[in-house]
C-alpha cells in the first residue's frame, strides 16, 4: 500500500488508522523524516504515535549524512523484507516523490562518487558560485544543464560531480535503471489530493504549531553542529529561515511566515510532480480516503 500526498495532507493519520486496522507496518517515505534530529520541524510521528503501530525509517538518519535515493531504497528493500516475513501489510507513506519513482520505476545505476570529487565540487561551488558551475556543467553535459535552472545549486553541483566523477553525463546512467522494487501493477497507491486553499491553511497552522513544540530549539541544536548547508537536512522546510533567526538576520515572525510559504510553495510542486511523473497514483480527497480500508483489508466492509 503506497499512500501519497502534499505535506499537512493527513498522510500520516491514515497510515496509522490503516496499520492498527490490518497489522501493517508504516514505512516512511519521506526525505527529511529520516533525519534524527529533525523531528518536529519535519512533522515525523511522535513518540505516541509510533507506539501505536510498527513504524519504520523514521529518525534512523544522521543530519550529516547526505542521504541519496538508492540508500533509501536499499533500506525500503530491508524494511519491506522484514514486514513481509512477519506477515504484515507494508504501508509505505510520505510525499517524496523521487523515492516514490525509484521504487516503481527502478533507480538510475549512478555509481558511488569519489569523496574527493563531491568535495572539490562543493569547494568550487562556495567559492566561485552556482552560475560558473552551471557554466562548466554546460561544457560538459549539456542537456543536463539546460534542464536545470541556473539558480540550482544542488542538482547542479550533483550533476557536475556525476559527469566529472563518472565521465558520463546523468542521461546515461538514467538510462540504465535496475529493476522496481515495488512494480506499479503490484500495489495499491494513492495521492491524497485536499483542497489547496484549506490544504495552505493547515500548513501554516501547522507550522506554527511546530514553534509552540520546540522546532527553533531543534533547528538550533542542528545549526550548532556546523554542517555543510547543502546537506538536505539542512534545507528541510523551515530550517534556513529559522537559522537565519537565530543569526539576528530576521525576526522570529519572518522566519516562521519564510518557513510557512516555502512549506506551500513545496505542496504545490508535489501536486504538479504526482500528476506528470506517477500518474498510476489514484487521486482521492482525505475526506474519502477512508473507504481504502475497505479495499486493501480482507474481510473489511
Amino acid at each position: 500500500m503506497l499512500i501519497a500526498g502534499p505535506t499537512a495532507s493527513g498522510k500520516s493519520a491514515l497510515a496509522l488508522k490503516l496499520a492498527q486496522a490490518s497489522g501493517g507496518t508504516v514505512i516512511n517515505t519521506d526525505s527529511m523524516q529520516v533525519y534524527r534530529d529533525l523531528r518536529i520541524i519535519t512533522a515525523r510521528p511522535t513518540p505516541d504515535e509510533e507506539a501505536q503501530a510498527p513504524h519504520r525509517l523514521y529518525g534512523t538518519v544522521d543530519a550529516a549524512v547526505n542521504f541519496s535515493a538508492g540508500a533509501y531504497v536499499e533500506a525500503a528493500a530491508e524494511a519491506l523484507a522484514e514486514t513481509r516475513e512477519a506477515g504484515r501489510l507494508p504501508i509505505l507513506i510520505g510525499g517524496t516523490g523521487l523515492y516514490f519513482k525509484a521504487l516503481t520505476r527502478g533507480l538510475s545505476a549512478v555509481p558511488k562518487i569519489a569523496d574527493a570529487v563531491r568535495d572539490e565540487v562543493r569547494s568550487r561551488l562556495d567559492r566561485d558560485g552556482v552560475l560558473a558551475l552551471h557554466a562548466e556543467l554546460a561544457r560538459h553535459d549539456p542537456e543536463a544543464a539546460a534542464r536545470l535552472a541556473p539558480a540550482d545549486r544542488t542538482r547542479i553541483a550533483r550533476a557536475l560531480e556525476v559527469v566529472l566523477g563518472t565521465g558520463r553525463p546523468l542521461a546515461h546512467w538514467h538510462n540504465h535503471a535496475s529493476p522496481p522494487l515495488l512494480p506499479p501493477d503490484d500495489v495499491v497507491a494513492v495521492f491524497l489530493a485536499p483542497e489547496r486553499e484549506a490544504l495552505y491553511g493547515r500548513i501554516d497552522a501547522r507550522f506554527a504549531a511546530m514553534l509552540r513544540a520546540g522546532a527553533l530549539d531543534e533547528v538550533a541544536a542542528l545549526a550548532d553542529r556546523g554542517l555543510d548547508p547543502l546537506l538536505p537536512a539542512m534545507k528541510a522546510h523551515g530550517v534556513p529561515a529559522l537559522i537565519r533567526h537565530l543569526r539576528g538576520e530576521i525576526t522570529l515572525d519572518k522566519a516562521a511566515a519564510l518557513g510557512a510559504a516555502d512549506t506551500r510553495h513545496y505542496a504545490k510542486r508535489q501536486f504538479t510532480w504526482f500528476r506528470h511523473q506517477l500518474p498510476e497514483f489514484r487521486w482521492v480527497r482525505p475526506e474519502e480516503a477512508g473507504a481504502l480500508l475497505n479495499a486493501v483489508i480482507p474481510g473489511r466492509a
